[in-house]
């Protein structure tokens, strides 16, 4: 009997400990399950109602553009918003020259800190090869006192940087995810739709978007009217443990086809980029790209750099890319605005690009800097309206050099271009003004259309005056004809790509702001 009854009491503990576990486990999870939802859907209108109440300004990408303005508007007290599709480090291929002009932009937005401690290396300016010539071009740095030079380094580092900079920064927040759109209401955009890398879809609202998401943009439609072309792709190679002609120098080697550039990018490195016309290149897949380096660009490298050349190309490490050019065409949009390549793209031959996202930059730094709030977009979108005029100066300069220094650098089975082609190099080898004066357009440091337009036809009058010496001929002079007839043909299309007119060639790179009812 008595075990009887102590059987029964093992048998309701049993049953007891197995209820209580039961509802233990039932009231966890009816409690947390909701308490998690609300969670959930607090995090969700949080992020909602903060972007919508909370955030002055949203910006699409974290590149170059992106991390400058962000950093540089956060400093200004502007809550930021961030929203990059990968915060990781990246490797490119272009990016990786920053002129002496687009330095000193960086000092101007505090981030020239930027280029310490990734093994950057300083750059004095350039040097060009062609037929087994060559000759040194430097940058004119004599009049800063600081240390104002150009400065190459790995893309991905040097963007890190910015990206950790613009974090430290209270008021910035960076995001990884992907915008898919804009979010457009009665004719302004309200701020992005993005999903974040859990796959969530976010709405986030902001007085004024900054779009600046690259080369690849998905946004750029709505803004601006994009014309794209393709003239030509970079086969970029790392070439390893070997000394340049030129320490500290740019390299641009006038080869055949188009041109090759050369340049360290770290203690150990150098990037080397050799331009493949056309849309069409060969397959590194099959082989068709090595051999295509070893047997038609090899010969024409410096020998100081040919051996490591061809120890890249066995290596098989070929990266590709498609050079893009857009001229800058905006579309003014209540609410939102374009930054960078996603705004306004040139050939990387000059290694402009980064020195004219950083102008753009400051420029709309200054543009806000005095506006106590952004909520008006109508009257906003007239405020930067202005900062059209004002990046041409810098825009045009580095744009129009870059599309002509490509077409006239480039072979040609025409005698008059190869005359042009000719002409300039031995032009720029006079040395004193005749390479200050179009090295100083190159840099960034004298961005005047007007200057770069007489050096162009300086160059084209150079090569004609030989074509005339000692005594004219019926075909010099016909040749003579033809070369300005070609100069002209280069330069006056890409001018009028660039919007170019009167004002904009006399202009200077320090324009004063427009006037704006925000000022008054």
């Amino acid at each position: 009997m008595e075990l009887k009854i102590l059987e029964q009491y093992i048998l309701g503990g049993i049953i007891a400990t197995w209820l209580g576990f039961a509802l233990i486990y039932f009231l966890g999870v009816k409690k947390s399950k909701p308490d998690h939802d609300l969670d959930f859907h607090k995090q969700t209108n949080d992020l909602v109602h903060t972007r919508d109440g909370a955030t002055d300004v949203i910006i699409v990408g974290a590149g170059v553009a992106g991390a400058a303005l962000a950093y540089s508007l956060g400093k200004d007290g502007r809550r930021v918003l961030v929203i990059e599709r990968d915060l990781g480090l990246q490797d490119r291929i272009v990016g990786e020259l920053l002129q002496p002009g687009g330095y000193i932009k960086l000092i101007q937005l505090d981030l020239e800190d930027c280029v310490e401690n990734i093994d950057a290396q300083k750059v004095f300016g350039y040097a060009l090869f062609m037929d087994g010539k060559s000759t040194r071009l430097a940058y004119p740095l004599e009049k800063f006192t600081r240390d104002v030079s150009g400065r190459s380094f790995h893309n991905g580092r040097f963007v890190q940087r910015m990206r950790e900079k613009a974090a430290t920064v209270p008021n910035v927040r960076l995001e990884q995810g992907t915008v898919t759109s804009l979010i457009e209401e009665k004719g302004s955009v309200k701020g992005v739709r993005y999903k974040t890398r859990a796959g969530e879809d976010i709405i986030a609202n902001a007085p004024l978007t900054i779009v600046c998401d690259g080369c690849f943009s998905n946004l750029r439609r709505g803004l601006c009217k994009p014309e794209v072309d393709i003239p030509s792709s970079f086969a970029a190679l790392l070439l390893k443990n070997c000394e340049a002609p030129y320490p500290n120098h740019g390299h641009v080697i006038l080869a055949d086809p188009s041109p090759i550039l050369c340049y360290r990018i770290s203690s150990t490195e150098i990037r080397c980029l050799v331009d493949i016309p056309g849309k069409k290149i060969p397959s590194v897949g099959n082989g068709d790209m090595a051999l295509y380096l070893k047997t038609k660009v090899a010969p024409q490298i410096p020998p100081e750099l040919r051996c490591s050349f061809v120890d890249a190309v066995d290596e098989g490490s070929i990266k590709t890319m498609a050079n893009r050019s857009m001229p800058a065409a905006p579309q003014p949009t209540p609410g939102a605005i374009l930054l960078g390549d996603s705004f306004n793209m040139r050939h990387p031959l000059t290694g402009g690009g980064m020195t004219v996202a950083l102008s753009d930059v400051v420029i709309v730094r200054d543009l806000l800097r005095p506006l106590e709030n952004l909520n008006d977009s109508f009257t906003l979108c007239d405020h930067l309206d202005s900062f059209y005029t004002l990046r041409k100066p810098v825009a045009s300069t580095i744009n129009t050099l870059a599309g002509a220094l490509y077409k006239v650098f480039s072979a040609s089975p025409d005698q008059a271009r190869t005359e042009l082609r000719q002409a300039c190099f031995d032009y720029l080898s006079l040395g004193g003004m005749f390479s200050n004066g179009p090295i100083a357009l190159l840099s960034g440091l004298n961005p005047k259309p007007l200057s770069l337009v007489l050096h162009f036809f300086s160059v084209a009058a150079f090569g004609v005056g030989r074509l005339l010496l000692p005594f004219p001929s019926p075909q010099g002079i016909t040749l003579g004809v033809r070369l300005i007839l070609d100069a002209s043909g280069i330069i006056f299309p890409i001018l009028k790509s660039e919007g170019a007119a009167a004002p904009m060639l006399l202009s200077s790179s320090s324009p004063a702001y427009y006037k704006s009812p925000f000022l008054h």
